[in-house]
């Protein structure tokens, strides 16, 4: 990734705590406590951001999102954009010109393959869909689950599920799926290095895999083994974390030689983070916003004192 795609998605961290969340942040771990053995004794937030970079129409894309799905333009920052998703943020960005990524099917590639939503009206949702020329999705029932798969206007793809008369926060869950080419080393990376409680197996009739999730507050992360070896698609996509401090899960990268896409550095004055790739290069991205003393007034000439 180059320096400037990396300061483009920090800038997203000077906004990035939305005011329903931060009643959700978790005490700051004490300088004086022992290492921890996972990064999430270091998380700040009770859920996880997702971002991608698009490389086809991106005002479709952002439509897609938007208008479409229903879900609120909080503003671009740094051209990223962003929408919430209950105390969730998902982000796009453009990719590089010479980016190549491997779409197609769910199990084409490996990483981050699917996005899940829940929704409260299926009507109302369609209505959108065909609102701003979107074909409608197919939706049908499968072991009591009424959803649809769409692939968005970039070629990526997303489960819509239909759950009436839930509580609000049901509508703020997001479920990344990601696809992998070494399910036992990916599960391993989630529990014993990112450290998320692992859910048990469940069968996903729709897509037909066994997933294996991995639960911090209102996101999943699901995993599944491909069908054999599938290509990566480093930088395409990836899960944020908010953490305080930083530093400790780096030092912990280190130690159990987890690859590296950007080393721990201040990216932008006040915010200082790390990027981590999980076995199949789905980029898991640390940040912590430290704050900055104010410099002292000026001091007038020592001869009018």
């Amino acid at each position: 990734m180059t320096r400037i795609l990396t300061s483009a998605f920090a800038l997203l961290l000077t906004g990035l705590v939305p005011a329903a969340a931060r009643a959700q942040t978790a005490p700051a771990v004490p300088a004086t406590a022992a290492p921890a053995t996972v990064a999430s004794a270091y998380f700040a937030e009770k859920s996880a951001n997702v971002f991608r970079r698009f490389s086809g129409d991106g005002v479709k894309t952002l439509e897609f999102y938007g208008p479409v799905l229903g879900f609120g333009d909080i503003g671009a920052v740094g051209g990223v954009s962003r929408y919430q998703v209950g105390p969730s943020q998902l982000k796009f960005t453009k990719a590089s010109a010479n980016a190549k990524f491997t779409r197609g099917a769910i199990n084409d590639a490996a990483g981050v393959r699917l996005w899940t939503m829940w929704f409260a009206d299926e009507a109302v949702l369609t209505k959108r869909f065909a609102d701003h020329g979107f074909a409608a999705p197919a939706f049908k029932n499968v072991d009591g689950v009424r959803s649809a798969l769409v692939a968005d206007p970039d070629g990526e793809w997303v489960q819509l599920v239909i759950a009436p008369n839930q509580p609000k926060e049901a509508y703020g869950r997001l479920e990344i799926g990601i696809a992998a080419n070494d399910l036992e080393k990916s599960r391993a990376f989630y529990r014993t290095f990112v450290g998320l409680d692992e859910l048990p197996p469940v069968k996903d009739s729709v897509i037909g895999v066994t997933k294996y999730s991995f639960r911090r507050g209102s996101t999943t992360i699901s995993l599944w083994a491909t069908p054999g070896p599938k290509p990566v698609n480093p930088r395409l996509a990836g899960i944020q974390y908010v953490v305080k401090p930083v530093d400790p899960i780096w030092a912990l990268a280190q130690q159990r030689a987890i690859a590296v896409e950007t080393p721990l550095g201040e990216t932008l004055p006040g915010l200082v983070t790390t990027w981590l790739y999980d076995p199949d290069q789905v980029t898991n991205y640390f940040a912590e916003i430290r704050p900055r003393p104010r410099p002292a007034p000026p001091q007038p000439p020592a001869e009018t004192r």
